[in-house]
């Protein structure tokens, strides 16, 4: 089972749309996909469209014990949804427990066996939700939007997540997904390129280009390929999913490409 956390505290490079949509992706490439929505404001819980008000999930499995097949929705074929819950920002407050407050997350997965993927929507924090997740992924996915702002996030998101890990010796692999990418724009085009250069080998090779139908189809209760199945947006998610499955970053799709041109 792979366990992904989709990871970034700076907002607006597309985080939950980026869960939303790779979780559909996956299960439409007959991945067995459990999607848990860790962020209180429920952005995708109601992406899949699901209403949050009067709803448990994360919070029952995180604060109750209970289990997350016993609280999870049917959303897509091959896809389950675990949403946040009323309650789920009462973790943060949670003073019994220890040290194990930490790892209720990592627990409750390791006794859900349906699933070949888990994909995780973080909180934009970096509380006790923040580091459940961190502490129960096996891979992190961090969304990077191609502007210079976004780098200055990443860097001090990637000093506390080698911190955290450093301390509890524990090593996850980490991905890099360039949304809102403007390819005949000069800046997108640098970021990109500076991703690659201070991350080889971790940045995934299809970029999520900048389209209106991402933000749209959100609010319609829907993923892009129920919204445009059709569209560049659908297609780049589609690719993006493949790179996941079989870790296909820039260096390697170039030295395809490459091949092909030779």
């Amino acid at each position: 089972m792979r366990i992904i956390a989709v990871i970034n505290q700076k907002g607006g490079v597309g985080k939950t749309t980026t869960t939303l949509n790779l979780a559909h992706a996956l299960s439409l490439m007959d991945k067995h996909v459990i999607a848990l929505d860790m962020d209180p404001q429920g952005h995708l819980t109601s992406g899949f469209g699901i209403q949050q008000n009067g709803l448990h999930g994360m919070d029952e499995v995180l604060l109750e014990n209970k289990s997350l097949s016993s609280l999870g929705f049917k959303v897509r074929p091959n896809l389950s949804l675990v949403p946040a819950g009323e309650r789920l920002g009462e973790l943060e407050f949670v003073n019994r427990g220890g040290l194990d407050k930490g790892y209720r997350l990592r627990d409750a997965i390791a006794n859900e066996t349906a699933a070949d993927i888990v994909l995780v929507d973080c909180p934009p924090s970096s509380g006790l939700l923040t580091m459940n997740c961190l502490l129960a992924a096996t891979e992190l996915l961090i969304p990077v939007s191609s502007d210079f702002l976004a780098l200055h996030g990443l860097s001090r998101l990637i000093r506390i997540v080698n911190d955290v890990e450093t301390r509890l010796q524990k090593k996850s692999k980490k991905w890099i997904a360039v949304t809102r990418f403007q390819r005949k724009r000069l800046l997108s085009r640098q970021v990109r390129d500076k991703l690659i250069t201070v991350f080889p080998g971790r940045v995934l090779a299809t970029p999520i280009n900048e389209a209106v139908v991402l933000a749209e189809s959100p609010g319609h209760g829907q993923t892009i390929f129920d919204y445009k199945n059709t569209c560049q947006s659908a297609v780049d998610y589609k690719q993006l999913a493949e790179d996941l499955l079989v870790g296909r970053t820039c260096k390697e799709a170039d030295s395809e490409r490459l091949a092909d041109v030779g």
